[in-house]
């Protein structure tokens, strides 16, 4: 059975996908299901290093210093970012934030990262196996689990997710005919 993980130090929030304009903005891809905690001036954003785990040592933390929705996302100015040039290096970084900066999580929501690893049994007890990975997909998130069967895609939706047992890091599920192997 797989052993609890504690919690990242740091949690991707969002992605700088390009520049806007010629005054330093930036085009922020939320990451989050709660952006208006992350995204509102005065919040210290870290650019994420090549994994997206911990903050780069060559980039400094930003602060947005104004931000306004904009498409599905939002545009955003940082301190010190005053020009098109500016902005366009920082292009294709991830947008972390200290995990004591995210919200709690509502009855029923689990951090993706809490699942990497837990046991995924049947309402019936059989091991299924263990989460190797989770793919935020349309229409449904999808868990990538590996176990004695073979791997095998389980959709991460209530029709499926019986329980998750957060201390015990266990997935229940009971899943349709034909799903498993």
């Amino acid at each position: 059975m797989a052993e609890g993980r504690p919690n990242p130090p740091f949690l991707v929030v969002g992605h700088l996908n390009k520049a806007h304009g010629r005054k330093g903005e930036l085009f922020v891809w939320p990451l989050t299901d709660y952006p208006e905690s992350h995204f509102v001036p005065g919040a210290v954003h870290y650019p994420g290093d090549e994994s997206a785990e911990m903050p780069s040592s060559a980039v400094p933390p930003l602060t947005i210093e104004s931000v306004r929705a904009y498409r599905k996302g939002f545009l955003a100015r940082f301190h010190g970012i005053d020009d098109r040039t500016a902005a366009d290096e920082l292009r294709g970084l991830y947008l972390l934030r200290p995990f004591a900066a995210i919200d709690s999580l509502d009855e029923g929501e689990v951090f993706y990262h809490e699942l990497l690893g837990a046991t995924v049994v049947t309402v019936d007890g059989i091991l299924v196996g263990e989460v190797r990975e989770v793919f935020p997909v349309k229409p449904a998130d999808l868990l990538q689990v590996n176990g004695p069967r073979g791997e095998v895609m389980i959709p991460f939706i209530a029709e499926v997710i019986v329980e998750f047992e957060r201390e015990r890091r266990r997935v229940v599920i009971d899943p349709p005919e034909g799903l498993l192997p």
